[in-house]
């Protein structure tokens, strides 16, 4: 059984209440569910699949759809987002497998702000971004997923390892081993 952290059993509890307004048809609920975990499962998806906004908020749509097709049957074992993230890997995964999965530099530089207008700095910041999309593109799947769990989704350990669907322990382990091959890449660059 997974460890909750504090404040999760009001957090399903939560869930629990707002999908069984789901099941019973109501828009507002499922609107609101929308709403909430949208941005940050895009933002997921992209970093799994590299790929433009139209295939994330494709994938993101399709589990959304499937939120809604088995509200009724979802059990109140974690949290809404921890299934939505869940569904998400696997259609990302999926994706993954009919494509090889590669990324424009622009697509990265969209979704990093940076305010310093000197040029010099840009292309350093440049080069940064470009170096680690390619430092994070050449890990293994399982280890890239890790990494973005909790780097870039901020989740905890025990959701990150409830959407990988393996044991905390196992999840810690593969998110050192990527952190190490991802410092020992880097490191090659320079």
């Amino acid at each position: 059984m997974r460890s909750k952290g504090p404040g999760d059993g009001d957090g399903i509890a939560r869930d629990q209440a707002r999908l069984a307004r789901v099941a019973a048809g109501d828009e507002a609920a499922f609107a609101g569910i929308v709403t909430d975990e949208t941005p940050r499962l895009l933002r997921f998806v992209a970093s799994i699949l590299g790929s433009g906004q139209a295939e994330a908020e494709e994938i993101v749509q399709e589990a959304m759809i499937r939120l809604w097709q088995q509200a009724e049957t979802w059990q109140p074992d974690g949290r809404i987002s921890t299934w939505l993230h869940r569904v998400t890997y696997r259609l990302a995964i999926d994706a993954l497998r009919r494509r090889r999965p590669t990324v424009g530099i622009e697509t990265v530089e969209d979704m990093l702000e940076d305010g310093s207008p000197e040029p010099v700095a840009q292309l350093i910041r440049i080069d940064d971004v470009k170096a680690l999309r390619a430092a994070l593109d050449s890990l293994p799947e399982r280890q890239r997923t890790a990494i973005a769990l909790c780097h870039f989704q901020g989740l905890g350990q025990a959701q990150a390892a409830a959407v990988m669907e393996v044991s905390e322990a196992a999840y810690e382990s593969l998110l050192a081993r990527a952190r190490r091959r991802l410092r020992a890449l880097l490191a090659e660059e320079t």
